[in-house]
């Protein structure tokens, strides 16, 4: 079987449609922007300006194909629109060359982000509502928790484009090897551990083999779900005020730091682990019988032949599926020329329809965000989550306070602090925060 070196980020996980890479942070070398046309030769040619994460010119690379695909379709069934295509890197630096290029007026119409990024370019008024463009069809079809989180201060700010929510992978060769029947969709949390303590047990040849692991690490939320599941979330409605340290969430965070501290079902460095040991341990040596993550690995599982399925997250008191992912987003930036910004958003409500699935086959990496969208197998099994998928709201401060939380919520996981001391340590200095926006 094919070596696989994954790890999770945030904004990784969003850029790449849910596929994870080998770097664990935004530590990647910054590369010049490519392909697509210069500034002067948009203005020249009135050509709308696309600037696309990790696009490579010329099909180089799997968002090149797809991307440049995706475009000829869209000037094919809008004559008279033309469209250049410039790349920029998933890292600060690219970012900060994208928002320098947006800043300079003209240079980008439309633009392709994670939604880490949107909060900032909306405070600095770089980003244009999408109201006025959405139809009866595009309000109907875009799934509804998803249209609500590109809103803020009663406005909506870019075109959803797909979620990698976060499912449970399950390998089936552990599962028979202990004679154990995969679990149904509706499992509950009292049904998730006793399964993963069936699938604790030691090899012949003295190999551990663990129930379950995940990864717990600040810029991922791989975990989160079995907090949210006795009906916690992180904020009130508004996003005004701290609400994880909530009955309700003290109760999902014991849920998690129990299946180490008290069921054992977890390998014993669960809440340090790298993702890529994750991964190894799930596909190759096959020590971890389920993990909680998103849909990136999926497809690489099948092109490798694992036995492998998807579940929805263990239901807990909540009494209801849920999970967490995050969003992929298209959005138009500030444009005063009324026809070009028609244009501009004809080509972002192109580039996350149902239609350029169809037209570009393999375009959506993840489960899309509209409920028209169809995604082929192993990424179908997770399009079901998506409709109750807890997406992280549009504020500046969630990096900062993710990171915030991450240590509490590893500390809990560790034993060294009570979950309750857990969730209430941060609770003023992240309403502080809040407070400030």
């Amino acid at each position: 079987m094919k070596s696989f070196t994954h790890a999770l980020t945030r904004r990784q996980l969003l850029l790449d449609g849910g596929k994870l890479a080998v770097s664990t942070g935004l530590l990647g070398s910054f590369l010049a922007a490519c392909g697509g046309a210069s500034p002067s030769s948009n203005a020249a040619t009135n050509a709308l300006a696309y600037w696309a994460l990790n696009y490579e010119p010329k099909g180089a690379n799997q968002t090149g194909k797809l991307t440049d695909a995706a475009i000829n379709g869209f000037m094919k069934a809008h004559t008279g629109i033309k469209v250049n295509v410039t790349g920029y890197t998933g890292d600060q630096a690219g970012f900060t060359k994208l928002t320098q290029a947006i800043q300079a007026s003209g240079t980008v119409d439309v633009f392709r982000l994670s939604a880490d990024e949107l909060p900032v370019l909306i405070k600095q008024k770089l980003v244009s509502p999408i109201d006025d463009f959405l139809g009866a069809s595009d309000k109907s079809g875009i799934y509804p928790n998803l249209l609500s989180a590109v809103q803020t201060q009663g406005k909506h700010y870019a075109w959803p484009l797909w979620v990698p929510p976060i499912g449970m992978y399950i390998n089936l060769d552990i599962f028979k090897e202990r004679n154990v029947d995969p679990p149904s969709d509706d499992w509950t949390y009292e049904q998730f551990v006793d399964t993963a303590k069936r699938l604790t047990f030691t090899r012949s040849n003295g190999q551990k083999v663990y129930g379950y692991t995940g990864i717990i690490d600040p810029a991922a939320i791989n975990t989160w779900p079995i907090i949210l599941s006795d009906g916690a979330l992180p904020f009130n409605q508004d996003n005004t005020k701290y609400t994880f340290n909530s009955p309700e969430g003290i109760s999902g965070l014991q849920k998690l730091a129990d299946l180490a501290l008290k069921h054992k079902v977890t390998p014993p460095d669960f809440g340090t682990q790298a993702s890529s040991d994750i991964v190894t341990g799930f596909s190759q040596t096959k020590t971890y019988a389920m993990y909680s993550a998103p849909s990136g690995d999926a497809a690489t599982y099948k092109a490798a032949g694992l036995n492998f399925d998807v579940k929805a997250m263990p239901i807990g008191g909540l009494g209801k599926h849920v999970t967490a992912g995050g969003i992929g987003l298209i959005a138009v930036a500030t444009i005063q020329d009324q026809e070009r910004l028609k244009q501009a958003m004809q080509l972002a409500d192109y580039l996350t329809s149902a239609q350029v699935g169809k037209d570009v086959s393999g375009y959506y990496l993840a489960p899309g965000a509209r409920q028209s969208i169809t995604v082929d197998d192993p990424i179908s099994k997770f399009t079901p989550f998506v409709a109750y998928c807890y997406i992280p709201p549009l504020i500046s401060q969630w990096t900062q306070i993710r990171t915030i939380l991450h240590p509490q919520i590893q500390q809990a996981v560790l034993g060294k602090i009570s979950p309750a001391q857990a969730l209430n340590g941060p609770a003023s200095e992240i309403n502080s925060l809040l407070a400030g926006s």
